[in-house]
């Protein structure tokens, strides 16, 4: 084999052609075969593994980074609000003006994720999907300077921009990255590739909370450190995130550029696109299936009153939103006081809280190996129903917690079990699933509507949660409970197991609205 058309070079299996007469020969053979045969079977390729870590890593991590770092610098970066007004302004803040301004500082991040997931349809079907993570990961580094920078600067606008900044990041993030993995995968892999985001935003909680730690970047004078150092996975990620293919579904089917997306297709899945007639052939099918749905922009709004999308849209909402409301983050905000009265101490309930994190770490790389052979279906309605009984459990628990001498080791049972379950179907499957439900024209609107949710749902509980502890207490997670229990009603009669088809063929499905009702995988052949 010598160089291609395009003058790149050809990798077979992920190795790079080189001098040696066999190897050359063994590749030359194989191309051949495949390309007679016409036998090409879907499998990992280069790019698609370095696709999946380049992103996970240095666009999926920072968002997860960003929403956990917070609570441990907390009551430092206070005391820098506080300084920084009484010495640029001369006034003296009192604890409630405190307590506003920090809030500020940390809801302001969810703002930026509510417009960054409103701005993400635009840049990802305006620059396309890699150049607009490109613009993303240069957001993420801008986000880091500002923190790095505000302490010396004595400035508290630098702190809250920075968190507006990285906000929008993360909100982008979410709206493009995993509809561009989804779309580079092929079908047999399309679930693997979505999980990838999920997984690498709880990595950065995870991480977030280890970075913490005393012996880390945990030290009050460390705290800039400690908000900015996710940049250094961005600047590294960035030279390979410039390498990896555009998306082929959106250089084919948005674009209209056959021979460019015929070209990264070839690329990405590392032989000459001469066998790869499958995904050829579902590329154009694509196509007429947006033409069938005219071939208008598909803004959000547009969207929003197709009647054929409105029940993907509130599939895709409802799971997104679903996913915030059930109270994942009211579960890991307890997690530590329930670990402190089961008995741990104060260093102990941290680490346990941190086991957490690494619990929905593992099950998100479990669901790496799953999805590809379970259906969708099949992984998140056990998952939502399991969850409201947790969350049922978990709030009884704590009702009796100080008058039953064994309540506190069961609630960290529930605790636990929760976080488990949630990382079998609740916490990965909503990332991506607007990618499945969706064909491509409108699937960037989509995407951002299912983002749009997710961000306002932890909003709606960031804002709700203190209010209800104060007032109810315990029950809080009752209200959790019957929110997911709600989830499960109507994922159960509405959500179609999307393994298996196409995006045509779930549009069919649902194209009856609330009178469509889903069928099992057997009953639309691919």
């Amino acid at each position: 084999m010598g160089e291609r058309e395009d003058g790149a070079a050809l990798f077979a299996d992920g190795v790079p052609r080189t001098c040696f007469p066999d190897i050359l020969q063994a590749i030359t053979n194989e191309h051949q075969h495949l390309t007679q045969s016409n036998e090409y079977k879907s499998r990992w390729s280069f790019y698609l593994v370095l696709a999946g870590v380049v992103t996970t890593f240095g666009s999926s991590l920072p968002v997860g980074y960003n929403i956990g770092v917070v609570n441990t610098p907390a009551e430092v970066i206070t005391q820098f609000c506080n300084e920084s007004v009484i010495s640029r302004y001369d006034v003296i803040l009192d604890k409630r003006w405190l307590d506003l301004l920090w809030s500020s500082v940390v809801s302001i991040f969810i703002v930026g994720g509510c417009t960054g997931s409103i701005m993400g349809a635009f840049f990802a079907d305006k620059l396309g999907r890699k150049r607009a993570t490109i613009v993303t990961s240069g957001l993420w580094i801008i986000g880091a300077l500002l923190f790095l920078l505000c302490e010396r600067a004595n400035s508290v606008e630098m702190l809250i921009l920075g968190r507006l900044v990285v906000g929008l990041s993360a909100g982008l993030t979410t709206a493009i990255v995993p509809m561009y993995l989804t779309e580079l995968a092929p079908p047999e892999l399309t679930g693997a590739m979505g999980v990838a985001c999920p997984m690498g935003v709880n990595v950065g909680v995870l991480v977030g909370q280890v970075m913490g730690l005393n012996f880390l970047l945990g030290r009050p004078e460390d705290w800039t450190y400690l908000l900015s150092v996710y940049a250094l996975l961005v600047i590294v990620s960035l030279p390979l995130l410039c390498m990896l293919p555009e998306s082929p579904k959106y250089l084919y089917v948005v674009k209209r550029d056959e021979e460019t997306a015929l070209k990264e297709l070839s690329r990405l899945r590392g032989v000459s696109a001469s066998v790869l007639t499958e995904d050829i052939d579902m590329l154009r099918e694509e196509v007429q299936a947006a033409e069938a749905l005219s071939d208008q922009q598909w803004s959000m709004w547009r969207v929003v009153t197709d009647p054929r999308l409105r029940l993907p849209l509130l599939l895709a909402c409802s799971m997104q939103a679903g996913q915030q409301t059930s109270g994942i983050n009211a579960v890991f905000y307890y997690s530590t006081t329930i670990f402190k009265q089961a008995g741990l101490s104060e260093a102990n309930a941290q680490y346990a809280t941190i086991g957490c994190g690494f619990i929905n770490v593992c099950t998100a790389i479990v669901m790496v190996k799953l999805l590809p052979v379970k259906g969708r279906r099949t992984l998140l309605l056990p998952s939502i129903l399991s969850a409201t009984i947790l969350l049922a459990a978990l709030a009884a628990a704590m009702k009796f917690i100080s008058v039953v001498s064994f309540m506190p080791y069961v609630c960290m049972v529930a605790v636990l079990s929760y976080v488990l379950v949630y990382g079998f179907g609740l916490g990965p499957i909503p990332y991506f699933i607007a990618s499945e439900l969706f064909e491509v024209g409108p699937r960037s609107a989509g995407m951002a509507w299912g983002s749009l949710a997710n961000w306002g749902g932890n909003f709606l509980v960031g804002m709700c949660f203190p209010l209800m502890r104060e007032s109810i207490g315990a029950y809080s997670f009752l209200v959790f409970s019957g929110v997911t229990g709600a989830l499960y009603v109507f994922q159960r009669f509405y959500f179609p197991e999307t393994r298996g088809k196409t995006p045509a063929q779930i549009t069919e499905l649902c194209s009856k609205g609330f009178r469509s009702r889903p069928r099992s995988s057997h009953e639309l052949k691919v």
